[in-house]
């Protein structure tokens, strides 16, 4: 007779515990499953379901094609798609999502207003923006954010700015002088300069000094330890496996918790500039304890970082809250200006009228214009600035996430999916709302049938900003630096900067493309989209310079 053989205790047990764990994880999944089903439901019903292009792929929908576009491309397709079906529509993307894209002045007015409490930051951009930047300015919402603002909104005012505009200027002739002393050296009386590394320079000390009392020293060739890293980023182009992960992270953020090569820069780049965030402020708050600072510096970008670490108070914020303020100054301050400044240099080396006529404005002025003469007294500077702002703005779009239903009304009526028109469209709490800068500051239907050519003269005239250009709301119409309570703290500052370092420039050199007028430029990824000369390796911008006799 075969004997029958019995499990033991601990066997059984195993099995037991084996198969309550599966149930247990069945369970999950089921219940994660009946509340995705449950909120696709409640989305369908609540949101108004506009037309759209087609999915042209069943696992990316549309946005594997918008990620392989550059991002003045990308602009491009999101106009392409607002003419075919409307000021607003709806967008495939990834695993099934939707996306609404907002084209209409009236629509994205009534969005900015609600950014930070009805419309907030998506879990992706949380993510990426504490990973490398921390909880500060650009992370916060609701009323951190409004309390973080109001800290730093001293050290923004147009007095603020008065005060800094020699320190752009003394970073200017810094370039200046470097550049004068390689064009002695050649025999041709002109030299090639990669001028989008020198802008990076220039910006970099510009915000060490201006923001942090603290000079970088990169003009002066100095490396130090956040211009390596910073520069690390244009020289390491995103890969095809970092823009698979990026596009599902869209889905799943904790993917950005992966150590891919892109991922560990950001992570690198983060912990570089929280060490000398907090360098700087250790400085700073020995220097205040020994009463070397006056009352100016209080109103300095880290004089009232270092005051608002007060317990006591009016809006305070934590240590790691100002950390993640000087990591945002820091970023912003390079990163921004930097590629505005580059893409004007390319703009005035394709259109030498343009350059001739805007050193004319600055040759006939004279003296280097102070603050106030920069904003009111140089209407040409002033339009090219602008015009290079409309066409090439830093950030190409973004996408946010409605924390709560809304009702969002329209210029014009489109027609949703059902063939109806509408007046205003309905959005349920969950939907993922998207804002192209570049389609909406380069709209032919916005801007009229030049509005992709570089045309400064467009802003001197009245009648040179159509109509339903007037209807943007945001600065000089443009979305540029956004708008609403997330409006760009650091817009004046930038624009001072710009047209102090510019007019530098243009009075004093002559440029023009290396390999002529007709020179193909791309966008290439620096930590934002950056211009880059076709054939050139990272974010290389080399332009002949000579001086202007």
């Amino acid at each position: 007779m075969k004997a029958i053989s019995v499990p033991s205790p601990l066997s059984l047990w195993e099995t037991v515990r084996s198969v309550g764990a599966f149930n247990v994880v069945c369970s999950f999944a089921a219940l994660w499953a009946f509340v995705k089903v449950l909120s696709a439901l409640r989305w369908r019903l609540k949101t108004t379901q506009l037309r759209g292009p087609p999915r042209t792929s069943f696992i990316y929908g549309v946005s594997h094609d918008l990620a392989s576009s550059r991002s003045q491309d990308r602009g491009g397709t999101y106009e392409r798609w607002a003419t075919e079906y409307g000021v607003a529509y709806m967008i495939p993307s990834i695993l099934g999502q939707t996306r609404i894209v907002l084209c209409d002045p009236r629509a994205i007015a009534h969005f900015y207003a609600r950014e930070t409490w009805t419309y907030v930051q998506t879990p992706l951009s949380l993510a990426l923006l504490e990973i490398s930047l921390g909880r500060g300015l650009l992370w916060s919402q609701g009323e951190d954010h409004r309390r973080q603002r109001k800290a730093l909104t001293p050290a923004f005012s147009n007095a603020a700015i008065r005060n800094l505009t020699s320190v752009f200027y003394d970073s200017a002739y810094k370039a200046k002088g470097a550049w004068d002393t390689a064009i002695e050296s050649s025999k041709d009386g002109d030299t090639v300069i990669e001028v989008q590394n020198w802008m990076n320079h220039v910006s970099l000390d510009t915000v060490g000094i201006a923001g942090f009392s603290h000079d970088f020293g990169s003009l002066d060739g100095k490396r130090a330890s956040v211009t390596e890293a910073f520069d690390t980023f244009g020289a390491n182009q995103p890969s095809a496996v970092n823009k698979f992960f990026m596009l599902f992270a869209s889905v799943f953020p904790i993917i950005t918790k992966i150590p891919t090569k892109r991922a560990n820069l950001f992570k690198k780049l983060g912990v570089t500039m929280e060490e000398i965030s907090n360098d700087l402020l250790t400085r700073s708050r020995r220097e205040k304890d020994m009463n070397m600072s006056g009352r100016d510096e209080e109103k300095s970008i880290i004089g009232l970082l270092i005051k608002s670490e007060d317990q006591d108070a009016e809006l305070h914020m934590s240590k790691e809250e100002v950390v993640a303020q000087m990591k945002v100054l820091l970023l912003a301050g390079y990163e921004t200006t930097s590629i505005s400044l580059t893409w004007a240099l390319i703009e005035l080396s394709r259109h030498p009228d343009v350059q001739t006529s805007l050193r004319d404005e600055l040759l006939a002025f004279g003296a280097d214009p102070t603050y106030d003469q920069l904003k009111a007294n140089l209407p040409y500077l002033d339009a090219v600035v602008h015009e290079i702002l409309r066409l090439r703005p830093p950030l190409g779009d973004f996408t946010r996430l409605a924390a709560a239903d809304d009702v969002i009304p329209l210029s014009e009526p489109v027609r949703t999916e059902s063939g109806e028109m509408t007046n205003s469209i309905s959005i349920a709490k969950g939907t993922l709302i998207t804002i192209s800068v570049a389609a909406i500051n380069r709209s032919s239907a916005i801007w009229g049938p030049d509005a992709k050519e570089f045309k400064p003269d467009r802003w001197l005239t009245e009648d040179g900003i159509s109509g339903k250009a007037k209807e943007v709301q945001g600065h000089r119409h443009l979305l540029t630096f956004i708008d609403g309570p997330k409006t760009c703290l650091g817009k004046d500052f930038a624009i001072t900067e710009f047209k102090a370092v510019l007019s530098v420039l243009v009075k004093n050199f002559v440029f023009e493309m290396r390999d002529g007028p007709d020179t193909p430029v791309e966008v290439a990824m620096g930590i934002l989209p950056r211009p880059r000369v076709v054939g050139e390796d990272g974010i290389g911008v080399p332009l002949r310079v000579r001086r202007y006799e």
